[in-house]
């Protein structure tokens, strides 16, 4: 029996003992820090995961006392997913937020405002960031999200060797619609049976068109209460972009890619579209060209000489319901910092939200194509953003999208198209304020 007390003894003196040394076990009792989790939240392709995964393992590296934890959730179902998973309190502690999905969430006043770790953190500059991305995420005076990328619709692809076939000077930043329309003209070749095989230009980005001819899709983008694309200068600039498909028969309509079983990436690789109008992130893909040279120039003016764009991006920004602010802070600069950005500016995926990464030697100064993104270091000063009301991605989804699909392949005339959204949408920016 005494052997057995002094055994009994022993024991507790040596889990005291390593409780106190911290020795065995895990977290406090081996004597480690504790690894705080933040787990964090995005969508994107194989090789933005990539990116994004490298960034932080490379930080981690010298941050050992946080675990980053990963969640990818597809685009489509993003939203309601992550305030599916904040009602449950299973959120994430921060999300990558789209330029349109951010007022979705901030609508739901979901975010931290980030000001208070910016005063007090002197590595952080906002001052960095392209002023006109900025402003999207900050509302009321708070800061909600960090940009990491900004993507202005400005980009309109070109295939050198057609425009070499047929004569013609590569088009520069200073051209305009009249400009356009000609050189899509001449690019536009037919068979003896009138049968169009290749196209001049194509475009479904209708918000430039609207915006560059002086008009508005609403009356105040950060307080919207009424939608004007029924104004003469929106329809005018709508009748433009129809005019091109089925006037001067240079574009194909969106009937004629879903006849084909084609989309524009694939007609444009394929020589059967000389020039598209989108974004950056069409990069990667068009660099795997290998018959042809190609390049991109700034969306073009309207004859009034106005210049508009639409435009996307990403940042990132902490939830309230997060247990480690303190922590997350410091996982969001490394996800928004240089590394990320430089990583995705050369991969062609995207351009650089900080603009001194946008104008040096990864973006504006890289010998990658496209030789002229530069550009769109230009085109930030002129983009526009989506209407700041909760209710705008329904109003597109439910209104303009089907109405526009119709108007766009020729069923329906604009005007009847715009009167048919308007109504709808005024009542409905009246419910998302």
């Amino acid at each position: 029996m005494k052997v057995f007390n002094r055994f009994l003894a022993f024991i507790v003196v040596l889990v005291f003992a390593l409780q106190i040394t911290g020795c065995g076990g895990t977290g406090e009792m081996t004597g480690k820090p504790k690894r705080v989790p933040v787990k964090v939240a995005f969508w994107g392709s194989p090789e933005e995961i990539g990116i994004i995964t490298e960034t932080v393992n490379n930080w981690q590296k010298t941050h050992p006392d946080i675990e980053v934890k990963f969640e990818h959730i597809p685009f489509g179902s993003y939203v309601s997913k992550i305030l599916t998973e904040i009602a449950g309190r299973s959120s994430p502690d921060i999300i990558a937020s789209e330029v349109n999905m951010f007022v979705s969430f901030a609508d739901k006043d979901v975010f931290l405002d980030l000001k208070p770790f910016m005063d007090k953190d002197k590595t952080f500059n906002l001052g960095d960031f392209f002023p006109e991305v900025v402003d999207r995420y900050t509302v009321n005076g708070k800061v909600l999200g960090i940009p990491r990328d900004t993507a202005p619709m400005a980009c309109v692809y070109y295939n050198k060797k057609l425009f070499d076939e047929a004569g013609l000077p590569y088009p520069t930043d200073d051209w305009d619609w009249n400009d356009l329309l000609a050189k899509a003209q001449k690019l536009t070749k037919v068979d003896k049976d009138g049968k169009v095989i290749q196209y001049g230009f194509y475009s479904d980005m209708w918000p430039n068109f609207v915006l560059s001819d002086g008009g508005k899709i609403v009356d105040d983008v950060k307080h919207p209460t009424k939608c004007l694309l029924n104004s003469p200068e929106s329809m005018e600039g709508l009748q433009f972009l129809v005019d091109l498909s089925h006037k001067y028969k240079v574009s194909p309509t969106s009937n004629t890619f879903r006849n084909l079983g084609l989309g524009v990436i694939q007609m444009f690789m394929m020589q059967r579209v000389a020039m598209f109008h989108s974004g950056i992130w069409e990069t990667p893909v068009v660099r795997k060209a290998k018959d042809f040279d190609w390049d991109v120039a700034m969306f073009p003016k309207s004859p009034k000489g106005i210049r508009k764009f639409a435009t996307g991006g990403t940042a990132y920004g902490i939830l309230k319901t997060t247990k480690y602010p303190e922590q997350a802070w410091e996982v969001l600069k490394a996800l928004s910092g240089d590394e990320g950005q430089i990583m995705l500016a050369e991969s062609g995926l995207a351009q650089p939200a900080n603009k001194k990464i946008a104008e040096g030697e990864h973006f504006a100064g890289s010998n990658k194509p496209p030789l002229n993104k530069k550009m769109l270091n230009e085109a930030v000063k002129y983009t526009v953003y989506d209407p700041f009301n909760a209710k705008w991605r329904e109003i597109r989804d439910l209104y303009i999208y089907p109405e526009f699909d119709l108007m766009f392949n020729g069923l329906k005339p604009v005007k009847e198209s715009v009167d048919a959204i308007v109504p709808k949408a005024n009542e409905l920016l009246k419910e998302g304020k």
